[in-house]
Formats: C-alpha cells, sequence, structure tokens
C-alpha cells in the first residue's frame, strides 16, 4: 500500500463503521472489500462487495467491528479517502471524500484521477 507512517490509508467515519459491521454480521462476511472498475461518465466506479477473505495483496482497515479491504489495483486512488455512510429520506448509502478524484459525472457515481506520471497509454 502506499502509505504514510503512522497514518491510516483510509479513514472510516462512525456511520460508516456501524454498517460496515451490520453488513458483516448480517451476512457472516469477513470484510468489505472495496475497489474500482473502469466505468461511468467519469472513467471510473468505486466497487463494495462483502468478502469471506482477504485476497493476496489486499490492504486491511480494521476499526472497531469493522474490517475494510482496499484491493490491490485501488489502492493508490484511494489513498486519503474518507468513508462515509449517509442516511436520508430518498438516499442512503456510502460516500467516498477521495482527495485524489479530479472529475465526477453529475450524479456522483463515478470518478476519474489525474493520469499518474510514467503511466503509458493503453497500460
Amino acid at each position: 500500500m502506499f502509505s504514510i507512517p503512522g497514518k491510516t490509508p483510509v479513514t472510516v467515519t462512525q456511520a460508516a463503521e456501524a454498517r460496515i459491521a451490520r453488513l458483516m454480521e448480517d451476512k457472516q462476511a469477513f470484510a468489505l472489500r472495496i475497489g474500482l472498475k473502469k466505468g461511468g461518465c467519469a472513467g471510473m466506479e468505486y466497487t463494495m462487495e462483502l468478502a469471506e477473505a482477504a485476497a493476496p495483496g489486499d490492504e486491511a482497515i480494521e476499526q472497531g467491528a469493522a474490517r475494510v479491504l482496499i484491493a490491490p489495483t485501488a489502492q493508490m486512488f484511494l489513498f486519503g479517502t474518507e468513508i462515509d455512510y449517509e442516511s436520508g429520506m430518498l438516499d442512503s448509502g456510502f460516500r467516498f471524500r477521495n482527495p485524489n478524484v479530479t472529475d465526477s459525472c453529475g450524479c456522483g457515481e463515478s470518478v476519474n484521477f489525474a493520469p499518474i506520471e510514467g503511466a503509458r497509454a493503453g497500460s
């Protein structure tokens, strides 16, 4: 993981911690895995799935009864992200406050990141 000693790579709010712990308990899951995939208007979409075990290269963040796994291909894009859970009358769900995002679509479902230095087009 791209990290700074003594700093958690991803932070989880108390609301997100409670929701993740409940999902894990309800589904008897080991953790919630977060990743990224190509898609959406802006180019990338967050993925979330309950996991039965950590996969090779996953970065684990544990907070209270919640455990979050970050997929290896998403780690550099998620560093510094705050994961929150918001409940509302019309919409409830996880929110990602990611300082690495350079653009997002109007509905907020997809994001884009600045090109990585040294990366070749089509890689």
